[in-house]
């Protein structure tokens, strides 16, 4: 009979050295990952995600989406694999929380910022307005936008789910702040058809104690009390009443800011006809508009003053000229 003997080799290996090395190359995750997840079971409200760690992750409803969400599987199906964003450290459980929703606003605030530095026009609908002003999402985001950019004659409440041609005025995602102009959206979009020394009809919106805002094809310009005749005026209550309709020539376009400034006191014949003749001012808007303009030019040219006089006994004799030969 042949013995056999059994020979035990230590390796110098223990049950503790093998819990240690699985413990070297496990999975260690942080807030503010963003990490490849599996969807694997779905629960009345949230759904335990495999993202390679000890324990499955969960993800609450509430932080499946940007928007609003009634049930888990509008956002999330069985077996689904997408990113996921590490949102708290384990619990007493070892459980990760997660979230789509951090991913999406951190998504929203670069892509509004884009748009932003891209001076782009968005639209959007009012979902909500207080006294302030109204509220709308951008991207997801909520927005807010200013009464005092709200252009338009109806009342705020009667905004709501209506679509509105938006610029943006300020995009702070460290404060959450993110400002809309309505006004600046149109005045721009209207400042495409406009030009410097064009004379516009419009008709007196409102009155302040600087000037009086005309609205001129659906936006505002203000003709500030300076420019409405050479000779002093102490209040523009004292010349214009609302709905007056005149007879304007815009001196500037400003597309940053949202501001068409208007003068009608560049078109006066003799300084004080806004004042003692304003028809004769609206009779030859026009003729001194025209003058408005060659001044501008002229100036752009870098003419002197006797210069741009001399230019325009020309022009004027040159006229004369034309119209003596074609009567």
């Amino acid at each position: 009979m042949v013995s056999q003997n059994t020979t035990t080799v230590d390796i110098g290996f223990t049950h503790e050295d093998f819990a240690a090395l699985l413990d070297k190359y496990d999975y260690h995750f942080s807030p503010g990952d963003i990490v490849p997840g599996t969807v694997f079971s779905m629960e009345p409200r949230g759904a335990l995600i495999d993202i390679g760690a000890k324990t499955a992750a969960y993800i609450p409803i509430q932080e499946m989406s940007i928007n609003r969400v009634d049930a888990p599987d509008e956002v999330l199906q069985a077996e689904e694999t997408r990113e996921f964003f590490i949102l708290t450290d384990e619990n007493e459980d070892g459980q990760l929380t997660l979230s789509i929703r951090r991913i999406e606003y951190m998504r929203a605030w670069e892509r509004v910022r884009q748009l932003q530095a891209e001076d782009a026009t968005v639209r959007s609908l009012v979902f909500a307005t207080n006294r302030g002003g109204a509220l709308v999402r951008i991207e997801g985001l909520r927005g807010f936008i200013p009464g005092s950019h709200i252009s338009t004659r109806q009342a705020k409440e009667d905004l709501v789910g209506q679509e509105l041609p938006l610029k943006f005025l300020e995009v702070d995602e460290d404060r959450n702040r993110l400002v809309l102009s309505h006004r600046r959206a149109l005045v721009e979009r209207k400042m495409n058809g406009l030009e410097v020394g064009e004379v516009v009809v419009g008709s007196v919106r409102g009155i302040k104690p600087y000037g009086a805002f005309i609205d001129i094809g659906g936006v505002s310009g203000l003709l500030h009390i300076s420019e409405i005749s050479h000779d002093h005026i102490d209040t523009p209550h004292s010349v214009f009443q609302v709905n007056d309709e005149l007879k304007v020539m815009i001196i500037d376009l400003d597309a940053e800011r949202g501001r068409i400034s208007l003068s009608t006191k560049q078109l006066e014949p003799e300084p004080g006809d806004m004042l003692k003749n304003r028809e004769l001012v609206f009779e030859k808007a026009e003729e001194m508009a025209e003058k408005y303009r060659q001044k501008l030019l002229a100036e752009a040219a870098g003419l002197t003053v006797e210069e741009q006089e001399a230019a325009a006994d020309t022009v004027e004799v040159e006229e004369e000229f034309v119209s003596a030969v074609e009567e």
